[in-house]
């Protein structure tokens, strides 16, 4: 297949669907831990095409969403200094701090700009020199490398005003969390894709040994996913447990190493905080000794107090699969895209947006 749109061929997905069919005697869990994956199967109904012994948990693969409150309120934090331009991505802006968020604060008259990348941060404190401008710097390997540029672009164009508020996270600890929980029921981690473009196959391989769990690299279309599923079950039938790469077309073992240099120049490991998993030990990249001068909280000597956990949101539980969006009892009501209470309504990866936008009536219903 050399086009998107025969990865979206209904008569190959219903065959895909039958093998599936033929291939179960077993009751099996997986989790998809990209939130692109979760909308996918959301919107296209993967779920519902699987036999009823095969259960699909919705993972913490959305950035945005486990970005943790904490960080939420540095950014937040910096937006209200008059000096400081704060810039980040777009599904940044409405993620509830613990009082606030960067949208409300913008309408308030702080300079909060939302961009496609971090190099036009960059270019914004070319051209205003006078300001201090601050990127904050989310995502997981997909964007270290391109944050990582932005600091070596500053660097070279002598800018004194730009810096990176960084909440950068790393897959495979979460997934080992997630899969060592003492209630742990996931059987088989669909991983990926645009991740392991960037970082690789190879660095799964020990995971799924650890972990004696398979773990299937996928894409996003409604076919990757199928044949994701199907590779995943068919380890499973097998009693295996090794990473499977269904995603060849873009994924190698090795990745892409220009920016895998890029990640390594300018960051190094460090324990991150998690939403929904806590602290997890070197599974964060932090702005690495050389490139201190870029680092927002040193430079403005941040003291954030750190945030009370709210009671009302559950994003934590749907992020590590415990539960649903539906079954959050303010799903669709206390809860929306219009006025949320987390992260999960936010992103265009959450699992509560995906079950708001494309089965909202269904969901609503059974709760």
């Amino acid at each position: 297949m050399r086009f998107l749109e025969e990865f979206r061929d209904p008569a190959m997905a219903s065959l895909i669907v039958h093998r599936i069919h033929q291939l179960v005697t077993g009751n099996w869990v997986l989790m998809e831990v990209c939130g692109g994956q979760t909308h996918s199967i959301i919107r296209h109904g993967i779920d519902q095409l699987l036999p009823d012994s095969v259960e699909l948990i919705h993972g913490p693969g959305c950035p945005v969403c486990v970005t943790p409150t904490h960080c939420i309120d540095e950014a937040l934090a910096l937006a209200t200094q008059e000096s400081i331009i704060l810039t980040t991505f777009a599904d940044m802006l409405r993620v509830p701090g613990s009082h606030d968020d960067m949208l409300a604060c913008k309408a308030r008259g702080a300079d909060v700009r939302s961009l496609y990348s971090p190099l036009d941060a960059v270019k914004i404190a070319a051209e205003n020199p006078e300001r201090e401008v601050v990127f904050f710097a989310v995502g997981f390997e997909t964007t270290a490398p391109v944050n990582a540029l932005s600091v070596l672009q500053a660097q070279a164009l002598g800018l004194t005003n730009f810096s990176l508020l960084v909440s950068q996270v790393t897959v495979p600890p979460a997934i080992e969390a997630i899969a060592r929980a003492p209630d742990n029921r996931i059987q088989a981690f669909l991983a990926a894709g645009h991740v392991c473009t960037v970082m690789g196959s190879w660095q799964y391989e020990s995971l799924a040994r650890r972990l004696a769990k398979p773990i299937v690299i996928t894409g996003f279309e409604p076919l990757d996913i199928l044949l994701g599923i199907e590779a995943a079950l068919q380890q499973l039938e097998q009693n295996a447990a090794r990473v499977e790469n269904q995603y060849a077309r873009y994924v190698d073992r090795g990745g892409n190493l220009q920016a895998q240099e890029l990640i390594q120049k300018v960051f190094t490991t460090s324990d991150q905080d998690w939403r929904g998993l806590g602290i997890l030990l070197q599974s964060g990249l932090t702005l690495n000794e050389r490139y201190q001068a870029y680092d927002a909280r040193k430079r403005f000597a941040l003291d954030v107090a750190p945030a009370a956990r709210g009671t009302r949101c559950h994003a934590g539980e749907v992020l590590t699969g415990r539960i649903r969006p539906q079954q959050c009892p303010h799903f669709g009501s206390e809860c929306t895209p219009d006025s949320p209470l987390g992260a999960t309504m936010v992103s265009g990866e959450g699992a509560c947006a995906a079950y708001y936008r494309y089965r909202r009536a269904a969901a609503v219903h059974n709760v």
